[in-house]
């Protein structure tokens, strides 16, 4: 860049000499002809020479390019003219110079060809000779796209249209934007405004989109032409996911379980609420022209399914994390015809399956993700193991099979002798409970390789910019045009399997390595001391992943006892001692243990009616005030009866009593419930010098230590569910009144982390007050004070850290205390054996990846050289044409067949060095 500054001056000159006749300012006569005399007065803005000719030159020398532009050197200055002006005319269905004798020109003698170098206004005569193609025939054999198939009056180049259809992939810009960028390169000043022609190109465009997708397609190669569609037939396959009969090996149905695995389709459903639809336009006015033949699924039978199985009730969801899910209901959906789409993916390759998009009506609801996964199905009936990923699967996968039950039997999916299995994408499976972070999750189930299952979120983000422009369109004209930005996605990702593939298992041999080395190491440590335990978790570990029914070797069954279950132990030890005739209770009613979680109980209660009072706005209605003080009256009511019958077990809190009581005798105002002090052991002891007996220390110590232990797991529960409710705000709302909606709910999770650490650090603050007195030391390694940057989501960073300095905050990794009667040797066995079989399930996925990606190698090299083959099939299908027609079917044919074994070659010569990053040794699973 300095090097150009140094020439921006002579650039700048440069540019402005091109504004006048520069090396032909001298030119006196026309050098386009044998000694033309007339005056060299034009020139051609899209020529290679920037010569001047005459306007008779300048005509012949555009009879074969009639689409120039021209300027003409007038008083000093170059102004715009066009060929048409200059008296050329563009004679359709001859040879350039020859003579039709029955010229028809077009109406008006005004015809309109857009070209990506303007709007271009032509005098063109059709051929009207007795054997005399159609107009629109004789404008395609031109290469000229006509607007309409009677009397058209204006065209677009094939060029352009190309140009746009490649352009509009790679920017996602809009036929509109398109439009403008016509009219201006023809005129840019509004001093002379172009023909609209912008209804016109959308109809070409929207007819140019489904016509290139069935020649594509091979339809036109079919005898039966368009009618031989069939649902699904257009869309592009994925090659290196498992398609029967095009790049599998013969004996794959047959294949023992150890190698059948490797044959797995791997699924991911999803929705996107950005490509939402407006209520504009209808099927009537705007009908699509794929009718099911590539993505969308077929849309009156949609509809109809809808309407017949749309009123099933849906599932309440027992997964704290899918209060989210119903956060798509926050959805405004006035004015919506749409509110999104839902999506079946291939979770391996991120390639949209044949008839598995669909619109949503309102949220995401399982009849019409059942719909579109059961539709997909259909088109691959033959696969015995199906691996099916979806954000919610924990729920949803509950009763799909007596869903599916209830619905038509065309989409009914035989599941006999099949393996089907449910998991949660990695991004989603945290904001889960723990048992589905178990039971559901890519990294511990077998057979799944390094699958995240997250690649419809790598697909939103390649569609995304085209909702702007879908959301207004009519149902049949975003249809076409989603169709046919999902078909251009999916052939990239298959034309770049070359590098995508080698890239993927560059990265998987040296960590399958790294793993497989790491295990055995931990494996052998841990073998010498405990081959029983070893052993007993690897049987173990094995039945769960032939039956996942079994118990799960991952679960941790140690749990923290929680105050209901200190509560019920201590009430089983007082009725112990009453039957041995120890009777410590001094009230009826109320014993020690009761009397001291009751008043743990006020203490709860008294800082949720402190909450609620600073929650309260200063112009509070009456409703509002009533309500509150009813609560502030019936508490006081509580305590004041509880503090009675505290005296019988504390006499020497009397005086403490009466000392709280004489400040407010001289006050004005009355005590409040939120402000009497409970005087609990832990109170005693930290702020007074009463004697306090030990075993109603003993009883809080207990109730305390579970309390800390519930308000951590009711921490962890809201801080998932805050990530989960934050990324999908992010995502998937737009609008001023949802993100209001979703703002006060995620505003009230942030109030119940808020709420789950003040608990904790009561409880703490409780116990460290007690521990000197029981001699309890090393509690704080279980329990660490709380600080408030360690309160945050197990993805989120602390200040000053980055991604590669990540850290955990301790509340994802404290342990619980075991319950009663576990020693801490199983605490540490248990420890141990999680530790040792996610070990070896981190080495098996990364083993399992490297033999799916070799089978996936070998599947994308087989599925193309069935392609090639099925392409030189269809080159001589159809017959009884005409010879130009069969010549331009059998070209097309096998040019495609040329280019898959042309991609063929090429992968496969980039993965001529996979042999040698391999290690022999190491290729396998560990156990």
């Amino acid at each position: 860049m300095s090097t150009w500054l140094l020439e921006r001056d002579s650039f700048l000159l440069e540019l402005l000499r091109l504004d006048g006749r520069g090396d032909y300012i001298l030119q006196d006569t026309c050098r386009g002809g044998i000694e033309c005399p007339f005056p060299p007065l034009y020139r051609c803005k899209d020529c290679f020479t920037t010569e001047l000719y005459c306007k008779h030159c300048t005509v012949e020398k555009h009879r074969e390019i009639p689409l120039h532009r021209i300027e003409y050197w007038n008083d000093g200055y170059f102004s715009h003219a066009t060929l048409k002006s200059l008296g050329l005319r563009i004679q359709l269905s001859h040879a350039c110079g020859e003579c039709c004798y029955n010229p028809s020109p077009a109406f008006h003698d005004n015809f309109v060809v857009l070209d990506i170098n303007g709007v271009h206004e032509v005098a063109l005569d059709f051929c009207a000779c007795q054997l005399a193609q159609s107009h629109a025939i004789q404008l395609l054999r031109t290469r000229w796209y006509p607007s309409t198939t009677t009397a058209p009056q204006s065209a677009a180049t094939f060029r352009l249209l190309h140009h746009f259809h490649i352009l509009s992939f790679e920017s996602k810009a809009s036929a509109f934007e398109y439009w403008q960028l016509l009219a201006r390169l023809t005129n840019n000043t509004g001093v002379s405004p172009t023909k609209d022609r912008y209804e016109a190109l959308l109809r070409m465009i929207k007819q140019w989109r489904n016509i290139t997708l069935l020649k594509r397609s091979g339809l036109g190669h079919d005898p039966a032409g368009i009618h031989a569609a069939t649902p699904g037939a257009c869309a592009v396959l994925c090659a290196a996911c498992p398609q029967p009969g095009k790049n599998m090996p013969d004996d794959w149905q047959t294949a023992p379980p150890e190698v059948r695995w490797k044959f797995a389709l791997f699924l991911a459903i999803d929705a996107n609420f950005r490509l939402a639809r407006k209520n504009v336009s209808s099927d009537v006015v705007d009908p699509g022209l794929s009718r099911g033949w590539s993505y969308f699924v077929e849309d009156r039978e949609f509809k109809s399914f809808l309407n017949d199985a749309g009123m099933l009730p849906q599932e309440k969801s027992t997964c704290t994390s899918h209060s989210a899910v119903n956060l798509a209901d926050t959805k405004n959906a006035r004015g919506l015809a749409a509110t999104g789409v839902g999506t079946v993916d291939c979770a391996r390759h991120n390639l949209k399956r044949p008839c598995a998009v669909g619109d949503l009506q309102k949220g995401e609801r399982y009849v019409n993700m059942d719909y579109l996964l059961f539709s997909t199905l259909q088109h691959t009936r033959n696969i015995v193991v199906l691996n099916i990923s979806y954000d919610i699967a924990c729920q949803w996968s509950k009763h799909i099979w007596k869903r599916m039950s209830s619905y038509p039997s065309a989409i009914h999916f035989d599941r006999t002798h099949k393996n089907v299995v449910f998991l949660v994408p990695k991004f989603h499976l945290p904001a889960h409970i723990a048992a589905c972070q178990i039971g559901f999750s890519y990294n511990l189930v077998k057979g799944v390789g390094r699958t995240d299952g997250e690649a419809p979120e790598r697909g939103w983000a390649n569609i995304n910019p085209v909702a702007t422009s879908t959301r207004e369109m009519g149902p049949g004209s975003r249809r076409d045009t989603l169709d046919d930005h999902f078909g251009d996605f999916n052939w990239k990702k298959v034309s770049n399997f070359g590098i995508s593939l080698l890239h993927k298992i560059k990265i998987a041999i040296p960590e399958r390595d790294l793993h497989i080395q790491d295990f055995e190491d931990f494996n052998q440590t841990l073998s010498h001391e405990r081959l029983n335990e070893v052993n007993a978790w690897k049987l173990s570990i094995e039945r769960w992943e032939e039956d996942r029914s079994q118990p799960n070797p991952f679960e941790i069954t140690s749990k923290p006892m929680s105050q209901a279950a200190v509560r019920l132990s201590l009430s089983q030890k007082e009725a112990s001692d009453l039957e041995h005739g120890v009777n410590d209770s001094l009230h009826l009613d109320i014993s020690p243990s009761i009397l001291i979680s009751s008043g743990m109980d006020y203490e709860d209660q008294q800082c949720r009616l402190r909450r609620d009072h600073s929650a309260l706005s200063v112009h509070a209605t009456d409703l509002q005030l009533t309500k509150f003080q009813e609560r502030s009256n019936a508490l006081q009511r509580k305590i004041a009866q509880w503090c009675t019958i505290q005296l019988l077990y504390f006499p020497s809190l009397a005086r403490l009593r009466a000392s709280d009581i004489e400040p407010s005798i001289d006050s004005t105002q009355e005590e409040k419930p939120t402000d009497i002090k409970l005087w609990l052991p832990s109170q005693i002891r930290r702020e007074t010098l009463l004697p306090c007996n030990d075993s109603f220390s003993k009883h809080e110590w207990d109730l305390r230590h579970a309390q800390a232990f519930d308000a951590l797991d009711d921490l962890r529960r809201h801080l998932r569910l805050r990530t989960h409710l934050y990324k999908f705000k992010d995502a998937q709302i737009r609008g001023q009144q949802a993100n209001t909606r979703a703002g006060i709910i995620i505003k009230n999770v942030e109030i119940n982390v808020s709420v789950a650490a003040e608990r904790y650090r009561r409880a703490w603050n409780a116990l460290s007050a007690l521990a000197p007195s029981l001699t309890r030391d090393a509690w704080t390694t279980e329990l660490p004070k709380l600080e408030e940057g360690d309160i945050r989501g197990m993805g989120d960073s602390a200040f000053g850290e980055s991604s590669g300095n990540h850290t955990l905050s301790w509340i994802w990794k404290a342990r619980g205390v075991a319950t009663a009667g576990m020693e801490g040797e199983a605490v540490l066995s248990e420890a141990l054996r999680v530790k040792w079989c996610r070990s070896r399930a981190h080495a098996n996925r990364w083993a399992e990846e490297v033999e799916l990606l070799l089978e996936e190698m070998r599947r994308v090299s087989a599925f193309l050289a069935w392609h090639a083959a099925w392409w030189d099939e269809q080159a001589t299908r159809r017959v009884g044409l005409d010879d130009a027609s069969l010549e331009g079917i059998r070209g097309y044919a096998k040019r495609q067949a040329a280019q898959r074994r042309s991609m063929r070659d090429v992968f496969l010569t980039k993965w001529s060095i996979v042999p040698a990053l391999l290690r022999p040794e190491a290729t396998t699973a560990p156990v």
